[in-house]
């Protein structure tokens, strides 16, 4: 049985310290603040993050490099047979679209997988190519079922502010303008790793009660099969809203109990860039 070894990178939500027990390999998202570069899990903590956002310091996300990503490689290559590279969704970043460039440099022994997804639903794809790996699938059959599985996931959030979308560009000033007066909360989804408008609320309540609706469609939709066979999962992210994050998750188990829910999770600080703190969020996913 061939020794694969996971290398995902931390828009996953997965940091050093749970890298090391889980046996995967974390590549620190970059951060450029004031034109200085930090990274994400070394030498920006979440706390560091908001404090900085909070300022009002312009921050910026970047790619990681690719050559040391090239460099890791070799170096596990030395002691893995094969490896599985896991990186944020190509919807998000070109991350993806580099790494597998380079990895044609490698005659297989690299496969980088698109897999649409980013955080907690990324994370999810990272335990399931481990748990793969241990079941003795080679590199090509974990990058083939994460493929293949990839848009069988969704991440439904409310943003309490429209302040950072707006500083992303991710709306015009005007309808920040609008929304800031009138107190309007936006439920954006994360479908096949692109961050899209579901629907705008005034309160809590009413978002959790649509992010409730959108993933009662899903359970009774396309992903019923899932539901029924017991591959369906849950989980839970925030931003600086843990406590209301645990009321989440007990509303979600009473409203789908026939359900696995995962981990409640701080949502990756690549995605907090643009919706800024106090967010709720909810995904599900196809689990392996």
């Amino acid at each position: 049985m061939k020794k694969i070894v996971i290398v995902t990178d931390s828009n996953s939500g997965i940091f050093q310290e749970e890298a090391e027990k889980l046996g995967c390999f974390v590549i620190p998202m970059p951060f450029i603040i004031d034109g200085e570069e930090f990274f994400e899990g070394v030498n920006l903590s979440q706390d560091q993050f908001y404090e900085i956002q909070k300022s009002g310091k312009r921050i910026t996300t970047s790619q990681p490099n690719i050559n040391e990503i090239v460099s890791l490689w070799k170096k596990l290559l030395k002691d893995y047979d094969e490896v599985v590279h896991i990186p944020m969704s190509s919807g998000l970043s070109q991350s993806c679209e580099t790494a597998k460039s380079f990895a044609k440099e490698f005659d297989g022994k690299v496969q980088v997988v698109d897999n649409k997804r980013v955080s907690i639903t990324m994370k999810q794809s990272v335990l399931d190519a481990i748990k793969m790996a241990k079941d003795g699938k080679n590199a090509k059959e974990i990058k083939e079922w994460l493929e293949e599985t990839a848009l069988d996931s969704s991440i439904y959030l409310v943003v309490d502010t429209l302040k950072y979308l707006k500083q992303g560009g991710r709306i015009t000033p005007a309808a920040a303008a609008i929304g800031m007066v009138l107190n309007i909360k936006p439920v954006l989804q994360i479908q096949g790793g692109k961050l899209d408008s579901l629907s705008k609320v005034l309160n809590i309540k009413s978002a959790k009660a649509k992010m409730i609706e959108a993933l009662k469609r899903d359970v009774e939709g396309r992903f019923a099969k899932f539901a029924n066979d017991g591959s369906l999962h849950i989980s839970i992210a925030h931003t600086l809203n843990e406590e209301n994050a645990q009321k989440f998750a007990e509303e979600l188990k009473a409203t789908f109990p026939k359900l696995q829910f995962d981990f409640v999770d701080s949502l990756a600080l690549s995605i907090a860039t643009h919706t800024g703190p106090k967010v709720l969020a909810c995904g599900s996913c196809r689990v392996y």
